[in-house]
């Protein structure tokens, strides 16, 4: 891989992607980096104060995931590209087919279209996500853990709809990278994504999840729900090791540890003391159940993962990727106090 060449990140604007660009810059590589609109008032501000910071080494290109053909003009030259851009939308949703698997599936077709027709790409770093490892936390029934050798075969279009919009878009890049022999292909599998945002217009899941410790959601209790959690640092440094390591290849899985919400909660009050909206316990099941309609959830996602244990195995990442990876509870407390930080949290 030529140093000197750029690295292109597609969904420059998002929360993963403002820290590959970051400590790409920080290393001292030519980034480009897609976004919708480079013309946009609001939103980007993260990404032209680095372009201010490294002069001439970060540029904004406008391309579209349902757009086949936008990404050519910024990837060209570029011999390693890193495709972060994919929705990243939880809760009820309106129409899950146009807002999650259509954009997932073809934005990533579009792009790898744009790899094929591009001489100078050798490899390509996909984020992918530990939900196309595991549909429901119930799927590891009979298992000690998920490996990189799983795959999501229990979502659906109508039950955990972002986790198969993961797990189509991946399969798809790894059917159009088995059909030639040019570049290569390396997936990244974050699980709960937090830590430090570079910009307060990022929206996610991951948003949406730290929100419930503010809205009094779970002040009465949490779900006795584990998750994995990975700080976005660690995200970003993984995708860049996933890049640049010759000898990397496959799928990685990006996740710290395994704590649940109520593990979280614990957390926080430990560092910002003893707020009503903490939950202090787990309530029981069947009280989630009855309740998961009004909080966005579907009964069937509460009796396939709440109550069930989770557990990733993150070794080749740490062995072949040298990742040594942040405690869970620092990046919850590192998240939280950014949204004191930024007004969305009140001491």
């Amino acid at each position: 891989m030529d140093p000197s060449a750029p690295v292109l990140v597609t969904g420059g604007s998002g929360y993963v992607a403002g820290w590959i660009v970051r400590y790409l810059l920080e290393d001292g590589r030519t980034v480009r980096a897609t976004v919708r609109n480079p013309d946009k008032p609001t939103g980007l501000e993260h990404l032209h104060a680095l372009a201010d910071a490294h002069p001439g080494r970060l540029t904004l290109h406008r391309a579209d995931l349902l757009d086949d053909g936008s990404f050519d003009e910024a990837m060209a030259g570029c011999e390693l590209v890193m495709h972060t851009a994919s929705p990243f939308l939880m809760g009820r949703l309106d129409n899950p087919q146009e807002q999650l698997i259509r954009p997932a599936l073809e934005g990533t077709r579009n792009v790898l279209n744009s790899v094929n027709r591009t001489e100078s790409v050798k490899r390509v770093v996909l984020t992918s996500s530990v939900v196309a490892i595991c549909g429901d936390n119930v799927d590891m029934r009979g298992k000690d853990r998920f490996t990189d050798a799983d795959w999501n075969t229990t979502s659906t279009p109508n039950h955990q709809e972002y986790n198969y919009s993961k797990t189509v878009a991946e399969k798809a890049a790894w059917a159009m990278c088995e059909a030639q022999d040019r570049w290569d292909l390396v997936t990244v599998h974050p699980g709960l994504v937090l830590g430090p945002s570079l910009t307060t217009s990022s929206v996610s899941g991951s948003m949406t999840t730290m929100a419930h410790f503010i809205d009094g959601s779970m002040a009465l209790g949490a779900p006795a729900l584990q998750v994995g959690v990975v700080d976005v640092r660690d995200v970003a440094r993984i995708h860049i090791a996933a890049g640049y390591t010759p000898s990397a290849r496959g799928r990685y899985i990006a996740n710290a540890e395994t704590i649940s919400l109520l593990d979280m909660g614990n957390a926080l009050r430990r560092k910002f003391g003893n707020r009503w909206t903490f939950p202090r316990i787990e309530l029981p099941k069947f009280l989630i159940k009855l309740s998961a309609p009004a909080a966005g959830l579907t009964r069937p996602y509460v009796e396939r993962n709440v109550g069930w244990p989770v557990r990733y195995d993150n070794s080749r990442t740490r062995d072949e990727l040298g990742i040594e990876f942040m405690p869970a509870e620092q990046s919850v407390v590192d998240h939280f106090q950014q949204m004191i930080d930024d007004g969305i949290a009140k001491r």
